[in-house]
């Protein structure tokens, strides 16, 4: 009885899977014909499959989105393709023309120092592909080991060895970076304003002072969190408390 319970499962598993990657693939020709409203309706059931959760999906998504001039959430899904795929230049670029739609132009204050090249180095790449570096380096450095190991000579050994130290330096780097951007994004939680005009309080309350205004596909980091409210902090470092209903977090 368990088994077939298994089986009917697996069968159900898989049948949801390859309809999700119809819906992916029917969305890719509806984008391609520029029925946008269609495509994003079967963008959206393909979001649903973890395994067709892709860099590409959420920029698809995302010019669906900028087309209907739907800021936030144009916005939106190119952020969550960019944090896929940092290096991609084509979602750099579509980015940085939705954030030109949006009303709100908030100044970065530059970081420098230190902490400025450890977050631009390890921002180079997910932390998930900083872990298949590693595990790459780690296979390499096996390899000369075993080279090392069985080597005749003593230059064959020194070159190997050199080979060795070599690599395991770059797997501690790989280690250390795959940790700091994994700990960065959970710190650091971005979001991004949806409604269309909000009012962001000095304190967590709806008598509290007015600070300041923002206005949808606005982007915030929440640093703090009271019942129904967040403390947000913009990108020129002002700080402000706006209601969690007017924002949608990047990373569940």
């Amino acid at each position: 009885m368990k088994k077939s319970i298994y089986v009917l499962l697996l069968i159900t598993q898989l049948s949801w899977a390859t309809d999700s990657y119809q819906s992916f693939e029917s969305a890719n020709k509806y984008y391609q014909s520029g029925k946008y409203e269609q495509a994003i309706r079967l963008y959206q059931i393909a979001t649903n499959n973890n395994t067709l959760e892709s860099a590409e999906l959420y920029f698809n998504l995302g010019n669906c989105y900028y087309k209907l001039h739907r800021v936030a959430l144009a916005i939106y899904n190119f952020e969550k393709a960019a944090a896929l795929n940092s290096s991609d230049i084509e979602i750099q670029t579509n980015l940085e023309f939705a954030r030109k739609m949006a009303i709100d132009d908030i100044k970065t204050i530059p970081k420098v120092g230190f902490g400025k090249l450890l977050h631009d180095f390890a921002a180079n790449y997910g932390s998930d592909t900083w872990a298949w570096i590693a595990v790459t380096q780690a296979s390499l450095f096996l390899l000369l080991f075993i080279g090392y190991y069985y080597s005749g000579t003593s230059l064959q050994k020194r070159i190997f060895f050199m080979g060795m130290f070599i690599i395991f330096l770059g797997l501690f780097i790989s280690l250390f970076a795959a940790y700091f951007e994994k700990n960065r994004l959970q710190n650091e939680q971005p979001a991004i304003v949806f409604a269309e005009i909000t009012v962001v309080k000095a304190e967590p309350k709806k008598t509290g002072q007015d600070a300041f205004i923002l206005h949808e596909g606005a982007k915030v980091l929440i640093i703090d969190s009271v019942a129904k409210w967040k403390k947000i902090e913009l990108a020129d470092e002002t700080t402000g408390w706006i209601e969690e209903d007017a924002i949608r977090k990047l990373q569940d």
